[in-house]
């Protein structure tokens, strides 16, 4: 009888013990600890959610790099011209940029352009002597004039493309003066040939073959100035 007291006096033969009772000062560690956990859930979530709406919103960039690609900077710059293959064959032959940007190819361009007159500028004088026709010596004396007066506007341009390290090609005072005197070269260049016809010249499709490049790479570079804000663009610049 005492042996089955004892047992009663325990309760339980073979008792399952209680989990010990917590602290009361962890209660408020685990709650700062569960805040954290959720605040940070909540904040890399979000920034997940911002990244991707921005990769699917944002346009690809259309032309990424030009500056540092040459050949595909030329190919965007002389797609404004009217005549977008002479513009890249003048230039790939004489450009040894490593870095390109649509004012070093307008300047460019303008040297090209000088180059091929400056190749004819002797032109109506052999002429000249080769000719027995007064109407086309006429003409042709005035065709010397003129080559000389187009030189001179390209050279005013090139000139004012020559800036300090840092300073920008050109600015938006700059072009209209640039655009009014390579409009002025080009113009000189059609008023030759207009007197060769008039005076009904022998020469005349001479002339305008000889002249035929450089009324191209003269209206190349009237054009790209023409369009430079829309070609800077492309390339992230601005004119200031």
């Amino acid at each position: 009888m005492d042996s089955i007291k004892i047992f009663k006096g325990y309760g339980k033969v073979n008792p399952i013990e209680d989990p010990p009772p917590t602290h009361p000062k962890t209660k408020p560690i685990i709650a700062v600890a569960i805040s954290l956990i959720v605040l940070l859930t909540v904040v890399i979530g979000g920034t997940i959610a911002a990244l991707i709406h921005e990769s699917a919103t944002e346009p690809p960039d259309e032309f990424p790099s030009l500056s540092s690609n040459p050949t595909e900077s030329l190919r965007v710059v002389c797609s404004v011209t009217q005549y977008p293959d002479s513009c890249l064959s003048s230039l790939n032959n004489t450009c040894t940029l490593t870095r390109a940007d649509p004012e070093r190819i307008f300047n460019l361009s303008l040297h090209v352009a000088m180059d091929e007159l400056r190749n004819l500028s002797s032109l109506p004088k052999t002429l000249i002597s080769k000719s027995n026709d007064p109407r086309s010596e006429s003409a042709l004396n005035d065709c010397a004039d003129l080559f000389g007066d187009s030189l001179s506007q390209l050279g005013e341009s090139a000139a004012a493309m020559e800036v300090g390290p840092g300073e920008k090609m050109l600015t938006e005072e700059k072009i209209g003066d640039l655009k009014t005197w390579i409009s002025g070269a080009m113009t000189n260049l059609e008023t030759c040939v207009d007197g060769l016809e008039e005076m009904g010249s022998t020469v005349l499709d001479e002339v305008k073959t000889k002249l035929q490049k450089s009324n191209e790479y003269i209206s190349n570079s009237l054009a790209i100035l023409s369009n430079i804000q829309t070609v800077l663009e492309k390339f992230h610049l601005k004119l200031h």
